[in-house]
């Protein structure tokens, strides 16, 4: 019985010791998880929020500015035979 007694004093002691010295890591795991929820959590929605229209923006300008270069191909190519055939006349 003595061993017995021993080692549930000893048990109780080490679970004493070791729940004394987990108490400050769940402070810094609740804190952090406050933090997250928080302050992390609502910029990244908002950065989210923002993001999403500038890309759909960006996605339009660029099919715009391919649109555009097009054409500018197309008009440097005909200003080049105009020039030739003025050249020619001249």
């Amino acid at each position: 019985m003595v061993d017995n007694e021993l080692l549930s004093a000893l048990s109780d002691l080490l679970d004493q010791k070791l729940k004394s010295e987990l108490q400050p890591i769940q402070e810094d795991i609740r804190d952090i998880k406050l933090n997250i929820e928080n302050i992390i959590c609502p910029q990244i929605n908002l950065l989210a929020e923002n993001y999403v229209p500038a890309a759909q923006k960006y996605e339009k300008a660029v099919a715009e500015l391919e649109s555009i270069e097009s054409d500018i191909d197309v008009i440097k190519k005909v200003l080049m035979k105009h020039s030739d055939k003025l050249q020619k006349l001249a």
